[in-house]
């Protein structure tokens, strides 16, 4: 989850500020500096009185500033709110922080009389105002370019040390909230990694709870000298800045009523995070509510270099649809409008991820390897690395499991064809490979009762069917009560029909068919299925359920699903090791030797009911040849728009298989995600 919403509170702030500002009729400089000094500080600040720090002009500026008075705090400060604002890796946060560590300790160092001001008067205030104002934006920048540098550490003792001089307005750099922030972030490490933490979980979490109940003791301590000096009702802005980190640790510890109670006080405050709303909802099953919310976070034009979770999120609702071409348009339009800047890896993660529930498997691993190659800048986020590689091993376990489906989809003889059995070996190999090593990895991972075995977390990084490619082929028992235990007690009703699902697929594992398909049935039936936005479970639901009738050999009920499943979500069946039925209808003159390969695939082309009707119409000769295909179910409604496929040779008869099923790039979304991005 990120800070967004806390920095509109900022520059709200930022406008009462300059008007202050303009107020003050002289500046005050130290009575402790020679006279040569204060007339070099006045020039300076008579000349930044007109130059905004974050302008691009403030380089120039901090030059001019330091060639005439270099001891002065304000042309560090320049300098380094210039560097801040266009850093995007580490060396850019690191160079930009060293100006701004230098700026801090020259106002410490020569201000420490006005930093330590707290009164009430009107008049006082004004002459030592602009000196908290100053501190708490180099403060500010300097605590981001240590947390964008992973330094928690220099984080803490740099709050701590904002703390010590307890201003009695936060301006930009509310401390407290920060110090509940930083823990929160770093809260799967205990003591020993970096000091300022517990040894769990659930201390650190109650200690940045702690840290917010500081801050909001301060705003009301330090009400009886601001009433004098700022605007009636002021404390109530400040106050929602604590409300915004309340909510984001209740979501995260799945106290969803007092999460559901903070939200609404920042929504009524106008200060609600659409991105944290929206992830709050989509762990409590309103995928509806969620999609709408991270829409309007789209609509707010984002300026600074960091991952827009938003983007990653919204893709991952595409899945649940059964529209990841969607997930792959917008993903797609965020990497070419960001290049290679913080977020990068984490839109390929989201691409990957869409193309492989497309069925676009070498694709998939394609962007999957651009994920694992890149170094990725975790800024403004409680997503960190730990989530950055669970989330490409998961991906890359799911690639090696489609792969093997793939070549049992591409030949349906696959069992005495020695050299697809080959590569069934290596495929296999792999897959044991990938589940070791990323078992290996969940099983250090303290987060896990939280994060994997919730389904649904503000902290997940992937989709709930990835958590069933994780556990699938591991200790059945040991899950059946996990997941037992979530569906007795877990309170999100919306939530209870996935815990549902996944005793359904651990009870088939232990040969409970009947126990099974009676769970199947309850998901299917449940009041509170979103049809639109449940499409996957629907699927997946679908699919388990044919997987049972196979078993028993029942063909009525096997075809009857998977006929059901295509309707929903056709390109997850190539990778089931189902075959279903298809009529088809050729039209023209289809090469035999192509027509030999597109049977050779595990689709049964039949007259039997129920099952889609595909067309194709040839056309064309030698390197010229194409066929327009297009795929609806029985009632006529369209499930595989009419396209063109060109082909050369019969090997390509097996693309088109697959096309069948709607997997490919192939069809434009009626809502472009460029457009949802605003690109």
């Amino acid at each position: 989850m990120t800070l967004m919403g806390i920095e509109s509170w900022i520059n709200k702030t930022k406008a009462l500020s300059i008007l202050i500002i303009f107020l003050i009729p002289q500046i005050i400089c130290a009575q402790s500096l020679a006279p040569q000094k204060v007339a070099e500080r006045y020039e300076i600040d008579a000349k930044r009185m007109g130059v905004d720090v974050n302008s691009d002009d403030a380089l120039p500026r901090s030059r001019e500033f330091k060639r005439i008075d270099s001891t002065y705090y304000v042309g560090w400060m320049f300098e380094g709110a210039y560097k801040y604002n266009h850093a995007a890796d580490y060396l850019g946060f690191k160079n930009a922080s060293v100006p701004l560590a230098r700026a801090l300790r020259l106002m410490e160092r020569d201000y420490k009389k006005q930093l330590g001001t707290r009164t009430s008067d009107l008049m006082t205030y004004f002459n030592e105002y602009k000196y908290h104002l100053d501190y708490t934006l180099i403060a500010y920048y300097l605590m981001n370019c240590y947390s964008n540098m992973e330094e928690p550490d220099k984080v803490f003792q740099l709050l701590r040390r904002v703390t010590k001089w307890n201003f009695q307005r936060d301006f930009y750099m509310d401390a407290w909230n920060y110090l509940g922030w930083t823990v929160h972030r770093n809260r799967f490490y205990t003591s020993s990694k970096y000091s300022f933490l517990k040894n769990s979980i659930d201390e650190n979490e109650r200690l940045a709870n702690r840290y917010l109940d500081s801050g909001l003791r301060k705003i009301n301590r330090d009400k009886a000298l601001n009433s004098t000096i700022f605007q009636p009702g002021y404390e109530q802005q400040d106050k929602l800045a604590v409300y915004h980190y309340k909510a984001m640790l209740y979501s995260y510890n799945f106290r969803i009523d007092s999460a559901a109670y903070y939200y609404n006080l920042l929504r009524q405050g106008g200060l609600a995070s659409h991105n944290n709303y929206a992830t709050f909802r989509a762990i409590c099953g309103d995928f509806r509510e969620a999609e709408k919310e991270y829409t309007l976070e789209g609509e707010n034009k984002q300026t600074d270099k960091r991952l827009q979770e938003w983007v990653y999120y919204l893709s991952i609702l595409d899945i649940y649809k059964g529209n990841p071409k969607a997930g792959v348009e917008l993903t797609k339009g965020m990497i070419m409008a960001n290049g290679s800047t913080p977020g990068f890896g984490w839109y390929n993660i989201a691409e990957a991820r869409c193309r492989l529930y497309d069925g676009q498997t070498e694709e998939a691993n394609r962007y999957l390897n651009k994920a694992a190659e890149f170094k990725e800048l975790h800024i403004g986020t409680t997503l960190g690395q730990t989530h950055y590689d669970f989330s490409v091993q998961l991906l890359k376990l799911m690639y090696d499991i489609n792969k093997l489906q793939a070549l049992k989809f591409e030949h349906k003889n696959w069992w005495y064809n020695i050299p697809v059995l080959g590569q069934m070996a290596q495929y296999t190999a792999e897959k044991y490979m990938q589940q070791f090593l990323i078992i290996n990895q969940f099983a250090q991972n303290p987060e896990r009762d939280r994060v994997i075995y919730k389904l649904f977390s503000t902290e997940s990084t992937v989709s709930w069917d990835e958590v069933w490619y994780l556990i699938r082929d591991f200790s059945t028992g040991f899950f059946v009560k996990k997941f037992q235990k979530e569906l007795n007690t877990d309170q999100r009703k919306y939530i209870r029909k996935y815990f549902r699902y996944f005793l359904a697929r651990l009870n088939m594992e232990k040969g409970n068919n009947e126990e099974a398909g009676r769970l199947l049935n309850q998901v299917l039936l449940d009041p509170d299925m979103d049809a639109d936005y449940e499409r996957l479970l629907i699927a997946r639901t679908l699919q388990a359920q044919a997987e049972i009738a196979d078993k028993k050999d029942d063909q009525a009920q096997l075809h009857d699903r998977l006929y059901r499943m295509y309707q929903y979500y056709p390109q997850l069946i190539p990778f089931t090791g189902l075959q279903m039925n298809m009529h088809l209808q050729v039209v023209g003159d289809a090469p035999k030797d192509f027509m030999e390969t597109l049977k050779n695939c595990n689709i049964n082309f039949t007259d039997a009911s129920p099952a889609p009707r595909a067309i194709l119409i040839f056309t064309g000769s030698g390197i010229k040849r194409k066929v327009e295909y297009a795929v609806t179910d029985e009632t006529g409604k369209m499930i595989v728009a009419r396209q063109t496929f060109p082909f050369k040779t019969a090997a390509d008869a097996t693309q088109l298989a697959y096309r069948l099923f709607n997997v490919g790039d192939l069809q434009k979304p009626q809502e472009t995600a460029a457009e949802r991005a605003g690109l």
